[in-house]
């Protein structure tokens, strides 16, 4: 599952991948996507320490990705910041002495659990940011069909 940390980093960083070469502001990134801006610069700090995004000061400083959309994988930015987390609750069966049926159904849940973890951690290193933003960009335009075609 996703942390709040994670989808506001992907956001953030989706906005980065919209406008390459440029550089926008931690507070401007926070109103562009409606997100709590103390909490986006603390991820940015972290994301730049990553070597995942660039910052600079000034007046025409912010921040810009470091690495191409196309070669930024998801499982480096949730790494960057903590953005995902296992969910899988495993019961506590020595307290109870279950039967041998339940400790096999017990044994069944976490074998589960541990191949849908393995099967998320394949997909967020094969997914790109890239391909996020073109979903992104793919649902933007179907929201508005008479914004006209969007390409890239």
């Amino acid at each position: 599952m996703l942390t709040r940390a994670g989808t506001i980093a992907l956001r953030a960083l989706v906005e980065l991948a919209r406008h390459p070469g440029s550089k926008i502001s931690g507070p401007e990134l926070a109103a562009r996507q409606g997100l709590p801006a103390a909490m986006l610069e603390r991820l940015l700090l972290n994301m730049r320490r990553a070597g995942l995004v660039d910052a600079s000061r000034g007046r025409s400083g912010g921040y810009q990705l470091k690495i191409s959309p196309q070669e930024l994988y998801l499982e480096a930015i949730l790494s960057a910041v903590g953005g995902w987390r296992q969910v899988a609750v495993i019961n506590d069966i020595s307290a109870n002495q279950p039967s041998a049926a339940a400790i096999a159904g017990d044994h069944l849940e976490l074998q589960l659990q541990q191949r849908l973890l393995r099967a998320m951690q394949k997909e967020l290193a094969a997914l790109s940011l890239a391909e996020l933003l073109y979903d992104q960009r793919s649902l933007e335009a179907a929201l508005n069909p008479e914004g006209g075609l969007m390409l890239g």
